[in-house]
């Protein structure tokens, strides 16, 4: 039976204690024992389902966890208090001091900032490669590389990293694949395609209301027990632990991730296919003209399409901010970073999101003044939004006054 993750998130059933049909929030951040002995032995992790302190976890933790596992198709998950503090602690837990990291160079501005100013001061060193190029990937490959990391669409050019292909070299090698699939939830799953960690920033898609911070480490028993060791553990000791009031509210946002994903999807081919046609740079995974266009259709999970990112080129940066002021003046978007909120949100990801690369290492990889990282909305009558949209261009001489 083909692998539906809409459908495991679905078929996960809790109750309240007192048969609520949404599970009772857990609203402490300590819990008693019946005895020392059982205090002891859960220090010791050798007390399974016995709760000891929050930033362990908690049962409201443990639910969302669970329906990430079943989205993402691994045995068990952690949530953390933001998708920061689910990436910096995964890498950790696999390197040490002399460690080497294999990384995109197109990433989350964060993520870069963390491998390329912070991890050398831990002396873990990272090579940032062009991730559409496996045998870049594998010629990079050192004795002391420990770890492959990308996104499977990146932060923000919204190039596709062949999952299956660099799950093949970290195999090869005796190397862990980790991937952040924020861009993607639900249209691409990384497990599935041999990723050995799926990384979450729960802030965006997933919650899906911009009102909550969170993420998620998905992966094998085995690594979340170590991320939860109380003696070495990345995620207990560095301590982005997840609040149980946000986990109960994320997991109830959860259950509509299915239709918004959808509608997101759905909103963005229709600007994408428009914009293309009306002479605009545009990048996005489902149209033709992208280079990672047929492998991400090998990958996705059709029923949800090609996801809500795209991006326009309007040749500068002062269009670029004078189109965004415009669009939020006529209530088309805000003028605003993260993504997967019900408006559309845009932002010059060179002066924000990604403002943490250099200039000449972003001209390189193609991040140029003029790009526009658009995260679509929700739109009912996205016809009436591209109409709004397209007077805007032309009221500000980025479209010719054509009728499309």
């Amino acid at each position: 039976m083909k692998f539906k993750p809409a459908d495991n998130i679905q078929d996960l059933q809790y109750f309240g204690e007192f048969g609520g049909v949404n599970p009772s929030i857990s609203d402490s951040s300590t819990y008693t024992f019946l005895s020392a002995k059982t205090m002891f032995d859960t220090f010791e992790g050798n007390a399974e389902g016995c709760y000891l302190y929050s930033r362990h976890t908690t049962p409201s933790n443990l639910y969302l966890g669970e329906a990430l596992a079943a989205m993402e198709g691994t045995e068990t998950a952690n949530v953390t208090a933001s998708g920061m503090g689910a990436i910096t602690p995964a890498i950790l837990q696999f390197c040490e001091a002399g460690d080497h990291i294999i990384s995109s160079r197109t990433i989350y501005g964060g993520t870069y900032a963390f491998l390329k100013n912070f991890a050398p001061r831990m002396a873990l060193a990272t090579s940032f490669v062009d991730i559409t190029k496996l045998e870049a990937v594998e010629a990079a490959i050192t004795e002391t590389t420990k770890i492959i990391f990308c996104e499977c669409v990146s932060n923000p050019l919204l190039e596709i990293a062949d999952i299956e292909g660099l799950a093949k070299i970290a195999k090869k090698h005796g190397l862990q694949l980790l991937v952040d699939n924020t861009f993607s939830p639900l249209t691409i799953s990384p497990a599935k395609l041999g990723a050995d960690v799926v990384l979450h920033s729960l802030t965006k898609f997933i919650n899906g209301s911009s009102d909550t911070m969170g993420g998620v480490v998905c992966g094998s028993q085995e690594l979340i027990d170590s991320l939860r060791n109380v003696n070495d553990g990345a995620c207990m000791l560095l301590g982005a632990s997840m609040d149980s009031l946000r986990a109960a509210s994320i997991l109830k946002n959860m259950r509509t991730l299915h239709i918004r994903m959808k509608q997101h999807s759905y909103n963005a081919l229709y600007l994408a296919e428009k914009f293309e046609a009306a002479g605009l740079k545009t990048v996005y995974p489902g149209l033709k003209s992208h280079p990672g266009h047929e492998l991400y259709k090998r990958m996705m999970n059709e029923e949800y399409g090609f996801g809500g990112m795209l991006t326009l080129d309007v040749g500068s940066l002062d269009k670029a901010n004078e189109l965004m002021e415009l669009m939020q003046k006529q209530n088309l978007g805000y003028l605003a970073v993260s993504l997967g909120f019900y408006k559309t949100l845009f932002s010059a990801p060179g002066t924000s999101t990604s403002s943490e690369i250099p200039e000449e290492e972003q001209a390189e990889m193609g991040l140029t003044d003029g790009l526009i990282r658009f995260s679509i909305g929700l739109d009912n009558d996205i016809e009436r939004t591209y109409e709004m949209m397209h007077d805007c261009m032309i009221q500000l001489g980025i479209l010719e006054a054509v009728k499309n």
